[in-house]
C-alpha cells in the first residue's frame, strides 16, 4: 500500500475540480484542506467536497498538510511556491512554474537546499497518447527524427472562461505561457533538451469579448501579442516548427507530427492524455494506427465536444497524475517526472521564445534537462485505485 499524502489546495479557482476529480483514479493522495485569497471561493471549495478551508498563512503553516497543490493564477505560482517551500512542505503547481526564468532558478535552488520535491504541470505527456509516441520514437520506428511541425491555434479563451483578462495581461499573457508548457513539454518527452529557439510574433484584435459568465459581453484590452510563430533546434538535431496562436477560427492541422529518416509519425493532443498516434513509413502507404484507448492514462473519460480546434470529441483527462507520481517518488525516494528541471527548460523555452520573437534575434537556450523516462504500464498501476 502507498503513503497517502495529505495535500492542502491554494487556488480555488476553475482548475480546482479536475484535481478533486482525480481522487477516484489515483490512491495515495487526498486533498484535505483548501485556501484562496478570495475567502468566498475557498469557502465555497470546501462546501463542495467536504474539506476544510483555510487563511492562505495557515493553511502554508499547517502541520498536519504535507504537500501544497499551487492552482493560483501563473504570476502567482512562485511566490505560492516559495512560500511552500520554505514552510517546509513539498509543491505541485500548475502551469507554469514561473512567469520568468529568474523566478524559477530560485525556486530550484531552494528545493535542493531544503531537499524537498518540486512538481509541475502539465502532467498530459505522461498519458497514453505521448507515451504511445514516446515508445516508438525510442524504438525508432521512424528512425532518426529530423523536423516536425506542431500547432495550437484557437480565437482565445475568452469565449469560455468568465474571468479571461490574465491569458491577454501583458506579463502572464499570450498563447506561449498558456499552451506552450504543453507543447514543448510534449516535444521534450519525445526529443530531449532544446538548445536554441527564433521566432516572429502578431499582435491580434486589440479587443476581445467575455462570451460566458456575469460579465458576458464585456470588452477588455488585450495587452501581450497573441500569435507566436517559432524554431526550435533540440539537442539532437530535430528541428520543429512551432504555431501557438490565439488568433485562428478554425484548422485542421494535426498537433504534432515528426519526420524521420524511415518515416513520420503523427502525435495526439498533447493537451489530453489519450488519442491514437500514428505512422507511415512508405510513400502512398496508409497510417498505421496505434490506439491507446485501452491504456491506463489513454481509456476515454470525456464525452463532450471541445470547442478548440482540431480536438477530439472524446477523449482522456488524468490530470493529477504528475502529483500522484511525485507522490510516489517522494515516499520512494526517485526522480518524478514531471520535475522542476523540466519544467524549468520549458520556462527557459518559453522565454526565449518571447525573446526571439520579439527582437528577430535567435536565441540560445541556457539550461537542460533529462529526458523523462518512459512511463511504463507497470509504474503506472502503482499509483492507480
Amino acid at each position: 500500500m502507498n503513503k497517502v499524502f495529505k495535500v492542502g489546495l491554494i487556488g480555488c479557482g476553475h482548475i480546482a475540480e479536475t484535481y478533486f476529480r482525480a481522487h477516484k483514479y489515483f490512491n495515495n493522495f487526498k486533498i484535505i484542506k483548501c485556501a484562496d485569497i478570495n475567502n468566498h471561493a475557498s469557502k465555497k471549495c470546501a462546501k463542495t467536497y467536504g474539506i476544510k478551508a483555510l487563511s492562505v498563512n495557515d493553511l502554508l503553516n499547517d502541520s498536519e498538510v504535507e504537500i501544497i497543490l499551487n492552482l493560483t493564477i501563473p504570476k502567482a505560482h512562485y511566490i505560492v511556491a516559495k512560500k511552500s517551500l520554505l514552510n517546509n512542505k513539498h509543491v505541485y503547481s500548475e502551469k507554469p512554474m514561473a512567469i520568468n526564468t529568474k523566478d524559477g532558478l530560485e525556486l530550484l535552488k531552494l528545493a535542493r537546499r531544503k531537499k524537498l520535491y518540486i512538481g509541475n504541470a502539465p502532467d498530459t505527456f505522461l498519458g497514453g497518447g505521448n507515451q504511445k509516441a514516446k515508445e516508438l520514437v525510442e524504438k525508432k520506428i521512424i528512425g532518426k527524427i529530423n523536423l516536425g511541425n506542431a500547432i495550437f491555434a484557437f480565437p482565445g479563451v475568452q469565449s469560455y472562461h468568465p474571468n479571461p483578462e490574465p491569458w491577454f495581461a501583458k506579463k502572464e499573457g499570450g498563447p506561449v505561457i498558456d499552451m506552450g508548457p504543453y507543447y514543448l513539454t510534449a516535444l521534450v518527452n519525445l526529443l530531449g533538451p532544446a538548445k536554441e529557439v527564433s521566432g516572429s510574433l502578431m499582435k491580434g484584435v486589440k479587443k476581445r469579448t467575455i462570451g460566458i459568465g456575469p460579465r458576458k459581453g464585456k470588452k477588455f484590452k488585450v495587452e501581450c501579442p497573441t500569435t507566436y510563430l517559432s524554431t526550435i533546434v533540440f539537442e539532437n538535431g530535430a528541428i520543429i516548427r512551432l504555431t501557438l496562436s490565439f488568433d485562428v477560427i478554425a484548422h485542421n492541422r494535426n498537433h504534432i507530427e515528426l519526420y524521420g529518416n524511415k518515416g513520420s509519425l503523427i502525435v495526439p493532443d498533447p493537451n489530453m492524455f489519450g488519442g491514437s498516434t500514428f505512422t507511415c513509413k512508405k510513400i502512398g502507404e496508409k497510417w498505421k494506427e496505434y490506439k491507446t484507448n485501452k491504456m491506463p492514462l489513454g481509456k476515454i473519460n470525456i464525452r463532450t465536444q471541445s470547442a478548440r480546434a482540431n480536438e477530439s470529441p472524446t477523449n482522456a483527462n488524468y490530470r493529477g497524475v504528475g502529483l500522484a507520481e511525485m507522490a510516489y517518488c517522494i515516499e520512494n525516494k526517485k526522480l518524478n517526472r514531471c520535475n522542476g528541471e523540466l519544467s524549468y527548460h520549458v520556462l527557459d523555452i518559453i522565454q526565449s521564445t518571447m525573446k526571439a520573437s520579439k527582437t528577430g534575434k535567435k536565441q540560445k537556450i541556457k539550461s537542460t534537462c533529462n529526458k523523462p523516462n518512459y512511463f511504463s504500464q507497470k509504474e503506472i498501476k502503482k499509483i492507480l485505485r
